[in-house]
């Protein structure tokens, strides 16, 4: 029984989705990515372009997701001692929000991360992918607390 939900009298306004997550890794790992030890090349810059065409792509690879026409992705990275944390950034300005666009951002990018990485740490993980903001559109803004 499952249906997509029709959004066509909901107003168009501007939305944003914010989706933060981590991959935790060994220190050695984490020097190859500062110095641009990968053979594949710079891991943070190609995992960013994963991370917005997965952005893109989310109404493919998620059923009941409307296909969105997306105005802006943004990606950012910050590097502490044992891991690699994501934050993705969507914006909008449609009849329904971009929440999945920007958990799906960041969830491909921390799987590219792993690709690239793996030939020298399979023990990689993958953790904490979660919705941090949302604002726009009748049910306002969600705001987590860390």
């Amino acid at each position: 029984k499952a249906h997509m939900v029709n959004v066509g009298d909901k107003p168009v306004t501007d939305r944003v989705a914010v989706a933060k997550g981590h991959i935790s890794m060994a220190e050695e790992t984490l020097a190859k990515i500062r110095e641009g030890g990968f053979g594949k090349g710079d891991v943070l810059g190609v995992a960013r372009l994963a991370g917005i065409m997965g952005a893109k792509q989310t109404a493919m690879l998620i059923p009941l997701c409307h296909p969105l026409n997306i105005t802006a992705v943004d990606i950012e990275f910050t590097l502490k001692s044992d891991r690699v944390e994501v934050e993705a950034q969507a914006r909008i300005n449609d009849r329904t929000g971009v929440e999945m666009e920007a958990l799906t951002a960041a969830t491909i990018a921390l799987l590219t991360i792993y690709d690239m990485c793996k030939g020298v740490d399979r023990g990689m993980v993958i953790s904490d992918v979660r919705l941090m903001e949302k604002r726009g559109g009748q049910s306002g803004v969600y705001q987590r607390s860390e």
